[in-house]
């Protein structure tokens, strides 16, 4: 922008102002570079005959049967076993549900060509983060190494989400979920997996080279991902000190709660490493979630009819306006 200049195109430095006041010009960029990641994603699936093989593979892996029935027996378990009693069909779920069709048919394969894009990238320019040395370990070992980095490359892009404005502005609407539900897995901008998917994709590379993580895996980390979530008390009992519990992972959705605490996805070491993780005391009070002030609409608040609200909430990053942190 810098080096075009306000006057062309018929700008004037008044209407370019105007412009860049509405604008969060961060956002516009992110946008810009995703969408291309998501070109050479299908240039190079296209090249290779394999999108619609990769796209289909992609759904499978991120919102397959067994990825589905996890989601209901969530639900189920919401409604016999719920943290704060909530009708089915609350308003927050209702939302939800909107975002996770958004997710299915949208997301999942924006995510899988994000994958291939950032595959392609590092493979070419750098190809040095190969570890040629792991390629003669059995699968059984560098399989689980595979998934605990990539975890820890999620936390780290989960840490960044909350520390850098140009990410919190996407992952806010997250945030802004006041009845936490399992669908609120769901409930993120599309734009918000692009740094998620580089850091993740390092760990794949340097460990796994040119083998593949078994399908089913990646489901299972999906799943394991989803159901904190969850509107449920569950903690795991002692397995919590070491798996994300809907219980501990409220805390991180909880207004008022510690600054960037719990901010693990699957695995809680990376927040006891970082001296960030606040584990759940039994029987203790269940906190209210969302955002203080309400920065961002709300459903609960808010009576635009459905498809407007969630339009607004998926347009509201680029609002230029102040977010507050969480």
């Amino acid at each position: 922008m810098a080096l075009i200049g306000p006057h062309v195109a018929g700008l004037t430095p008044a209407t370019s102002r105007v412009w860049t006041q509405r604008f969060s010009l961060s956002s516009v960029a992110i946008a810009g570079f995703t969408a291309a990641l998501l070109w050479l994603g299908v240039d190079t699936l296209t090249g290779s005959g394999r999108l619609f093989a990769t796209l289909t593979g992609g759904w499978v892996e991120l919102a397959g049967p067994g990825f589905i029935l996890l989601i209901l027996a969530a639900v189920v378990c919401e409604q016999i076993w719920p943290a704060q009693p909530r009708r089915l069909l609350a308003t927050g779920h209702i939302q939800d549900a909107c975002f996770f069709v958004v997710y299915a048919s949208c997301v999942v394969p924006i995510m899988t060509l994000l994958g291939v894009a950032f595959a392609a990238l590092l493979g070419t320019y750098a190809g040095w983060i190969e570890a040629p040395w792991s390629s003669s370990w059995p699968l059984w070992l560098v399989v689980p190494l595979t998934l605990v980095a990539m975890d820890g490359a999620n936390w780290l892009a989960h840490w960044a989400d909350h520390r850098i404005t140009a990410l919190w502005r996407f992952h806010a609407v997250h945030h802004s979920q006041e009845e936490l539900n399992v669908l609120t897995s769901f409930r993120a901008h599309p734009l918000v997996h692009t740094t998620g998917f580089f850091l993740a994709t390092i760990p794949v590379l340097l460990l796994m080279g040119d083998r593949s993580v078994a399908p089913a895996l990646i489901t299972l980390y999906v799943c394991l991902g989803t159901l904190p979530h969850a509107n449920v008390r569950w903690s795991f009992g002692p397995l919590g000190r070491v798996v994300v519990s809907p219980a501990y992972h409220r805390i991180h959705h909880a207004i008022g709660a510690p600054d960037g605490a719990n901010l693990g996805i699957v695995l809680t070491i990376w927040d006891v490493l970082a001296k960030r993780a606040v584990f759940p005391i039994a029987g203790g009070p269940i906190s209210a979630t969302g955002l203080a002030g309400r920065p961002l609409a709300v459903e609960q608040s808010d009576s635009r009819p459905r498809l407007r609200m969630l339009f607004g909430q998926l347009l509201e990053p680029f609002a230029a306006s102040e977010r507050s942190g969480v």
